[in-house]
């Protein structure tokens, strides 16, 4: 099985290298702002004849939106804008065009309904201080070295890797991986090199290919598993904050950059930034190692992982929580379970938004109309049952694997998940503790929107 995968290795670059990778980061910024505003003024020029009268078939031509035609001006324009331009990659002015394409058609195809999901705006020029350095080669010489410890780019030559590329070399020395791009770009102080392979896998099983877990995620536990096993959250921006406060203070204190005035930020701002980046990667670093090793587990170990669409966005509305969600990283669980299940020989079944999980009692099927987020123990005033809500809310996930025989059909529509529960009392059918509720829906509307069921869901 054939699989896109990507390794990511921390540079060592002298600053001759750091200088010639900054200039193709330049590079692809200066192409991107250009082709937007060639955009821009072609959109407002046609605009404007418009409202004179002038015939469509008398506009000013149109330019194409498309990554080759914007790519086709650019080469004519390219000896006037950018007379440097033989000094870097032309897969530097690439990255740059290539970006805005993407902006332009995600932005046209959402103001006429064909992108899903929130509007997307107009593409905005990049910022030479605030967008962060970048630029990606899909030609040219690309490898990796055999001593493991540096790798080739095209123009930039020989650069040195921090730790070995062992896994990556091994690989492709034995042709069962395929090098297609590598991205560089600077995060926390530090270059990477990210590599996309096309990787040959051999058919996996799980440990438990019959195995069903249903994960239910939250604060103050970062995941629940209907197998009762409960994983702490570290709370990783809790622990670093009095260090990031004490940085960002530092940073206040600086000379920084005053656009009204032009004054130029000091040596010792940029220094105290530095530090100031560092810290917030080592933040985001810790946070995706423990993420990542939660789904692998739970990925190579289950055959059928049952998970949420959580309302995220309405969750991060709460000022008292909104930290520790996004410290969590709740939608990042579900986006490496999304690509880590089907080639580990399992499957990935992602119930309803609406679906009251967490109401719902786990071992008769009666459906609570509220539930308070203070009440961390679930009580059945039917069954009797007693025990954690969150441990409730994931059996209750892991019975819906028996209603769906597809994975990756979209989210799961489960009793109750049309927008509406039962009344405080109402007992669905009658069934054994663990198995699958029937396929019913409600009579009475829920108290409260998304945002107060994810809410309940947060802790």
């Amino acid at each position: 099985m054939k699989t896109i995968q990507a390794y990511r290795f921390a540079l060592d670059l002298n600053p001759a290298q750091e200088r010639a990778v900054y200039a193709h980061a330049g590079a692809a910024r200066v192409a991107h702002n250009w082709a937007l505003a060639r955009v821009k003024a072609v959109m407002d020029q046609r605009a404007a004849e418009r409202t004179y009268g002038v015939p469509d078939e008398q506009l000013t031509p149109s330019l194409s939106w498309s990554l080759a035609g914007l790519r086709k001006a650019w080469n004519a324009a390219k000896p006037d804008v950018a007379p440097w331009w033989p000094e870097v990659s032309k897969e530097a002015f690439n990255t740059g065009l290539d970006a805005l394409a993407r902006a332009l058609k995600n932005w046209a195809d959402s103001r006429s309904g064909k992108r899903k999901g929130r509007p997307v705006g107009f593409p905005r020029y990049k910022s030479r201080r605030r967008t962060t350095p970048s630029v990606r080669f899909t030609t040219g010489a690309i490898r990796v070295e055999r001593d493991r410890k540096h790798v080739v780019l095209p123009r930039l030559g020989r650069l040195k890797v921090h730790e070995s590329t062992r896994k990556l070399a091994r690989r492709v020395e034995a042709d069962t991986a395929r090098i297609m791009s590598a991205t560089l770009r600077r995060d926390g102080g530090r270059w990477y090199v990210a590599f996309c392979v096309e990787v040959e896998r051999p058919d996996r099983t799980p440990a438990r290919p019959e195995s069903v877990v249903g994960v239910d995620v939250g604060v103050r536990h970062l995941a629940v598993l209907s197998t009762g096993d409960l994983v702490p959250n570290p709370r990783h921006l809790t622990d670093a904050q009095r260090r990031l406060r004490t940085l960002a203070r530092a940073v206040s204190r600086k000379t920084g950059p005053d656009r009204r005035t032009g004054q130029r930020p000091s040596r010792r701002w940029r220094r105290a930034c530095t530090r100031l980046s560092r810290a917030h990667a080592r933040v985001a670093n810790l946070r995706r190692d423990g993420l990542h090793k939660l789904t692998t587990r739970l990925a190579t170990t289950h055959g059928t992982v049952v998970v949420e669409d959580l309302n995220v966005a309405g969750m991060l509305t709460n000022r008292r929580l909104a930290r520790h969600i996004a410290d969590a990283g709740f939608a990042e669980i579900r986006r490496q379970l999304a690509y880590k299940t089907t080639p580990n020989g399992g499957k990935l079944i992602t119930a309803d938004r609406w679906y009251p999980s967490s109401k719902t009692c786990s071992g008769c099927g009666t459906v609570k109309t509220k539930l308070a987020l203070s009440e961390r123990e679930y009580e059945c005033g039917t069954c009797g049952l007693t025990l954690n809500r969150d441990l409730n809310a994931a059996r209750n996930l892991a019975a819906l694997a028996a209603q769906t025989t597809t994975a990756g059909s979209g989210p799961v529509a489960a009793r109750g998940a049309d927008r509406k529960t039962r009344a405080r009392g109402q007992v669905a059918e009658k069934r054994e503790p663990g198995t699958a509720p029937a396929g019913k829906t409600g009579t009475v509307p829920s108290q409260g929107g998304t945002t107060d069921r994810a809410l309940t869901k947060a802790h």
